[in-house]
């Protein structure tokens, strides 16, 4: 049963099914050639941007913009290589100013020897202070050095201005599950980086979670099947294995080298865990609660409890969550469904009380009934509309009908002098001014049809119908008590 082992300096396994202080997987398989590359259509097929700089040998400074394991670093080098110039990895998280002035000096003295230019790749660049953008900033203007940038985060946010406009940025996309299973398939062939002298195979319904699981990361798709490999090949192939035993020693369900296959048991094992790509501080926050909210407003209540679930799944605070849906109640639905407030303050409440995961459930049943509930922004738009008055305007004094008159010289001088007391008539109407002089006739609220707002609209339409009657024939009002 025993078989020539394979080298652990190629596969990262010593033979005896453990994992051997090795290159990992995904560094091994990282591809050196465009032509190798995996994914991201969008900028490598012939016709594209990258294809051409690379065929021209060309490279300017860029930022590269996308999610973990989509190949901004393999792109990186590759592109650096095709342009002939030297490649010099830096890492914003360990080095600093001092490292960039070296890089600098290394650069020029290239320069002035050998006429090479230099790729200075920064990886993770949102990590980056003003400070250490600034650094290198006037020797990327000068040509010296073409900077290639990584970064999880949008650049707007976090490359500074100057630095900005002398990149390209060029968005990379997750790994499609394509993409993902041809990665799979060619680590499992490979024998000379990849796994392909374990001769392992794997079941299609393994190979489907793990790229699921890998949401999109080339890198963690190879992390996890190098940790299923190692554990499906110690199941089948214990320590003494390749000692010189009789048959009987051997456990009867071991599986002979040839014919292991990893199965979708191995694979949850190795995966331990499944973490959703999330920050709760960067853009894929943004994104996710900016999706909530729109499928609310679209009366979506699928595409709504989808991205709560993505949001609560990938670790986000619940009660964020929650004084979002109360804000959506008043934003987007108002009056056109007045307990839609009421019951988002409910239901942040009951998480309060009850916390994960059961608190859970009542975010859920506030996000279907405000998806579900008549939609209107007229008090949202009032509102506005208010304050951007009032900010043009300035402090225009109250009618003094209005205004209190608790002292004889507010009295004196006509402080709630003609003002109406609703109570006193019939019907609770009065003809009274309540805006400032220069903003009478003012309409500020535009009550919906939809909903409760709907009944709003008709009750105000009546009470000024009613007013401008009175106005027309005041002595056939009739309506005091």
């Amino acid at each position: 049963m025993s078989k020539r082992q394979p080298s652990s300096e190629k596969t990262g396994f010593d033979g005896s099914g453990r994992g051997a202080s090795v290159t990992p997987l995904a560094e091994r398989m990282r591809p050196a050639r465009l032509e190798d590359f995996v994914g991201q259509r969008h900028l490598l097929a012939d016709d594209k941007l990258l294809s051409g700089l690379n065929r021209h040998g060309y490279l300017p400074s860029m930022l590269l913009w996308g999610p973990p394991g989509s190949g901004k670093t393999t792109l990186a080098r590759i592109l650096a290589g095709g342009s002939g110039a030297d490649f010099v990895f830096f890492s914003a998280v360990l080095s600093g100013v001092k490292e960039i002035r070296e890089i600098v000096e290394r650069s020029r003295k290239l320069r002035e020897e050998s006429g090479r230019g230099s790729v200075l790749f920064v990886d993770e660049i949102h990590r980056f202070n003003k400070g250490q953008q600034d650094a290198f900033l006037p020797h990327v203007e000068a040509g010296l050095i073409t900077l290639i940038g990584a970064t999880t985060e949008n650049p707007s946010f976090h490359v500074i201005a100057p630095l900005l406009s002398r990149c390209r940025v060029i968005v990379l996309n997750p790994l499609e599950p394509d993409d993902l299973r041809s990665i799979l398939d060619r680590a499992l062939a490979d024998e000379e980086r990849g796994l392909g002298e374990l001769k392992l195979t794997i079941s299609d319904e393994a190979a489907t979670h793990l790229v699921n699981i890998a949401d999109g990361d080339a890198r963690s798709l190879l992390n996890s099947l190098e940790i299923a490999a190692a554990l499906a090949l110690d199941r089948a192939a214990p320590d003494n294995m390749d000692s010189p035993v009789s048959d009987h020693e051997v456990p009867q369900d071991a599986v002979p080298r040839d014919r292991l296959q990893i199965e979708l048991d191995t694979v949850e094992e190795a995966i331990q865990r499944h973490s959703l790509r999330y920050d709760a501080d960067g853009e894929e926050h943004y994104n996710l609660i900016s999706a909530l909210h729109k499928s609310l407003r679209d009366s979506d209540p699928d595409g709504a409890l989808y991205w709560l679930g993505r949001m609560l799944a990938a670790g986000e605070e619940p009660l964020y969550i929650a004084r979002r849906l109360i804000r959506f109640a008043s934003e987007d639905i108002g009056n056109a469904d007045p307990q839609a407030l009421g019951l988002t303050i409910q239901a942040r409440e009951s998480y309060h009380l009850l916390g994960s995961p059961e608190g859970e459930l009542a975010l859920a049943q506030a996000v279907v009934y405000l998806a579900t509930a008549p939609k209107s922004n007229a008090v949202y738009a009032a509102y506005n509309q208010v304050m951007a008055t009032i900010k043009k305007t300035g402090s225009l004094p109250v009618p003094l009908p209005l205004r209190n008159a608790p002292t004889k010289l507010m009295r004196d001088l006509s402080y709630g002098k003609g003002y109406q007391y609703a109570h006193d008539d019939r019907l609770g109407l009065v003809d009274q001014q309540h805006l400032p002089e220069q903003l009478v006739g003012t309409r500020f609220y535009h009550p919906t049809n939809r909903g409760h707002e709907a009944l709003v609209k008709e009750r105000l339409e009546k009470w000024r119908k009613i007013l401008a009657q009175r106005k027309s024939n005041p002595t056939s009002a009739g309506d005091k008590k």
